[in-house]
């Protein structure tokens, strides 16, 4: 099957990683993964949560936040002053969990590490762009510590990276860029660590149903697009 693009079935889009991009945050890092861009920034708190503290939990908690800028798509997404809609909650949630698998919360101290995830161009793949780079942002911003002598470096567990995958005419695809999600007949966005282990699989069939065998396919592709991002950009951090 011919792609928009170009790429084959298994290939992933062209991605950069653009370190330090902002000079304030504790770590910055602006990814593109094909024409998406998401700037990650990393501002570190010297305090826990209130419901940490009320019930005397140790440790430190890792949070995110998510937002398409106005102008990021083909027509002006309006801020969201009044409120925070349902797929933002919901993507900014996916992306907490996610990151916080990737790091022993019980070593990083009396701190709150958010990670503020701002779309600046939309082109399919947010949320997972979103998890990619604010993996490498945190890994920026707990690598000072840790060099410092504030934090122990086991605080970081195995890499986490996330990528799409979905269906189109019946075949199994891999990272779809906007015009191919939204022609997609399912559609996974799948977030694992570099061990292989599943953190999260977010999917829905948008039509037409699937095969257990083409479930399988659409992670295997997915498992080799996330250590393709993990030991290509991901480890150069390390």
């Amino acid at each position: 099957m011919a792609r928009y693009d170009g790429r084959s079935n298994k290939q992933i889009r062209p991605v950069e990683f653009v370190l330090n991009f902002v000079d304030y945050p504790e770590g910055s890092v602006l990814i593109s993964v094909g024409k998406t861009r998401v700037l990650c920034n990393v501002s570190v708190e010297d305090q826990v949560p209130a419901w940490m503290e009320k019930n005397d939990l140790p440790g430190g908690w890792i949070t995110a936040e998510y937002a398409l800028l106005p102008r990021s798509t083909t027509t002006r997404v309006k801020r969201e002053t009044q409120g925070l809609s349902g797929r933002t909650q919901e993507i900014k949630r996916l992306i907490g969990r996610s990151l916080r698998a990737g790091f022993d919360l019980s070593l990083l101290g009396n701190r709150t590490f958010i990670v503020d995830c701002d779309v600046l161009q939309a082109d399919g793949g947010t949320r997972t762009a979103s998890i990619t780079g604010g993996y490498a942002a945190l890994r920026l911003a707990l690598k000072d510590l840790v060099e410092g002598g504030s934090i122990s470096p086991e605080v970081f567990l195995s890499p986490v990276a996330a990528i799409s995958v979905g269906i189109l005419s019946g075949t199994p695809v891999l990272d779809l860029n906007y015009a191919e999600d939204s022609q997609a007949e399912a559609d996974l966005n799948v977030v694992m660590n570099q061990e292989g282990e599943f953190i999260e699989i977010q999917g829905t069939a948008e039509g037409s149903t699937f095969s257990r065998d083409t479930l399988d396919t659409m992670l295997e592709y997915a498992e080799s697009g996330i250590q393709q991002l993990i030991s290509r950009y991901i480890s150069n951090l390390i």
